[in-house]
C-alpha cells in the first residue's frame, strides 16, 4: 500500500441519503465517507437495508435515492445511470446476479477490453473451464460467487462494492473469494491509486481476509455505529444488533 496514492479527499460520499423501494423508505438519512485505499464493511441483520443501500450507490433499480446526495470522485452521481457510474470507476459484485443467456464469459471480457487478462484471472478464480459458458447459466452457487469477484478483477474499478460475497458457499470457496478480494484491493489502479471497497457481510467470514476495515452497523435502515469492523462484528455475534 505504501507505493499507492492514497487520497485525503473522499472517493465516495453519502450525505443524508434516503433510499426508497416502491414508495417505502428502507434507508433513512445515511451519511458516510470512503476515502481512497479504505475498506469499509456494512453490518446488520437481514432486512436492515444493507443491500438496498449498496444498490442505490450503484444505481440499480428499483432502489431510488429520494433525498440526499451521492458523490463519487468529486462528481455528483445521485441521478447518474449504472453505465455512467461504471465508467467513472464503480463496480459491484451482486448477491443474486442475473443469468445472461447468449453472453459467454469470453464475450463479456472482450466487451470490456480484457481479453488478455481473462485466462490468468479465470485461473485465479478456478473458473478456467467456464470461460466459454454463458454468464451464470448453470453455474453452481460457489461458481456464481467466484464469477462476481472475477468480473471485478477484470473490470478493475476504483471502488468495489460486494454484496455478501461469502454467503451460500462452502468454506473452500470462501477462501478462494477472500483471497481474490484481497488481491484486487491490494492492486493499485492503472494510475497508481489505492483501491477502495464497501463490503456487506452477514456471516463475517470475509473479515478473516481483511487486515483492517472500517465497520458500519445498519439497524432498520439507520446507520447507528461506525468503528472497527472486527470489533463491531464480534459484539454483534455475541449480543445481536441492538444499538
Amino acid at each position: 500500500m505504501t507505493d499507492q496514492l492514497i487520497g485525503q479527499h473522499p472517493l465516495l460520499s453519502l450525505d443524508g441519503v434516503d433510499v426508497e423501494v416502491a414508495g417505502k423508505v428502507v434507508c433513512d438519512d445515511v451519511s458516510l465517507v470512503i476515502r481512497e485505499g479504505e475498506t469499509h464493511v456494512l453490518l446488520g441483520q437481514n432486512g436492515s437495508g444493507k443491500s438496498s443501500l449498496l444498490n442505490a450507490i450503484m444505481g440499480t433499480g428499483p432502489f431510488e435515492v429520494s433525498s440526499g446526495r451521492i458523490r463519487f470522485a468529486d462528481t455528483d452521481i445521485t441521478e447518474a445511470t449504472v453505465t455512467e457510474r461504471a465508467r467513472l470507476g464503480l463496480g459491484m459484485a451482486a448477491q443474486r446476479p442475473p443469468r445472461l443467456p447468449g453472453v459467454t464469459v469470453t464475450k463479456l471480457a472482450h466487451a470490456i477490453g480484457r481479453d488478455e487478462q481473462l485466462q490468468s484471472v479465470a485461473k485465479t478464480m478456478r473458473l478456467d473451464r467456464l470461460v466459454h459458458r454463458d454468464v451464470n447459466v448453470g453455474f453452481s452457487g460457489g461458481e456464481t460467487k467466484r464469477w462476481e469477484v472475477m468480473k471485478l478483477l477484470l473490470q478493475q474499478p476504483r471502488l468495489c462494492l460486494f454484496d455478501e460475497p461469502e454467503s451460500g458457499v462452502d468454506l473452500e470457496n470462501v477462501a478462494v473469494v477472500g483471497r481474490a478480494i484481497r488481491q484486487l484491493l491490494d492492486t493499485p489502479t492503472a494510475d497508481g491509486r489505492a483501491r477502495s471497497a464497501l463490503i456487506i457481510t452477514h456471516t463475517g467470514f470475509i473479515l478473516d481476509h481483511l487486515d483492517t476495515a472500517i465497520g458500519h452497523m445498519l439497524v432498520d435502515g439507520h446507520l447507528v455505529e461506525t468503528g472497527d469492523a472486527h470489533q463491531i462484528f464480534e459484539r454483534m455475534r455475541r449480543q445481536g444488533c441492538a444499538a
